[in-house]
């Protein structure tokens, strides 16, 4: 499942961190937001430069995609620390107290190795394009900033995991049902329940207005 979880916290070294770290995530997040806007500028400028002028823009498609790094990998840590990405938990959402967070713990383990071996290659390719002026076919565009947007996005994810890590060995340690600064696992029915929220109170702030 996808959707946004409830991560709680409190007054501990452990929940100033993940509040701390959040507001990068969430600038880096806003950032690729930003990307994302500027793209639909670009985009209706140059639909309308070719169709008034005849004058679309040079090199639009080399800009798209050194701008998809960007807004494609800004947010992943934002995205995990919201426990927002795709997941299968069809068994996990039966686990309850330390079961479950030993499970967790060992597919955020999992997650981070592959994660570590993921910003080694992309720092090498990073590297091999600066290295020999890599640039795009069209209007040579340097390819190197987008390609290192990929190993400094995977590194904040990387810091947010070993961010709940400590909070998964934190849990196991306590127990009980209540993680600090994870994402915490909720039923469909909770996950509807929360969604249905949100848009009633949406519409209550327009009929408001």
């Amino acid at each position: 499942m996808s959707s946004s979880a409830t991560v709680l916290d409190d007054h501990s070294r452990l929940s100033l961190a993940d509040r701390t770290f959040f507001r990068l995530e969430s600038v880096l997040t806003l950032l690729g937001g930003v990307v994302i806007l500027l793209l639909v500028f670009l985009a209706s400028a140059n639909v309308l430069g070719r169709w008034l002028f005849n004058m679309p823009i040079n090199g639009y498609v080399d800009w798209v995609e050194q701008a998809m790094a960007f807004f494609a990998f800004l947010g992943i840590a934002y995205t995990q620390r919201m426990g927002g990405h795709i997941r299968m938990d069809m068994v996990v959402s039966h686990l309850k107290g330390r079961l479950l967070w030993l499970s967790e713990l060992i597919s955020i383990l999992l997650m981070l190795g592959v994660t570590l071996v993921l910003i080694y290659g992309s720092y090498l390719h990073f590297y091999r394009a600066y290295q020999i002026g890599d640039s795009s076919l069209d209007i040579d565009l340097p390819t190197w900033p987008a390609k290192l947007v990929v190993p400094v996005a995977l590194t904040i994810l990387a810091l947010r995991l070993l961010l709940q890590i400590w909070g998964y060995i934190r849990a196991i340690k306590d127990g009980g049902d209540s993680p600090i600064a994870v994402p915490l696992i909720e039923d469909a029915a909770t996950v509807a329940a929360k969604e249905a929220e949100a848009v009633m109170g949406s519409l209550t702030e327009t009929e408001s207005k």
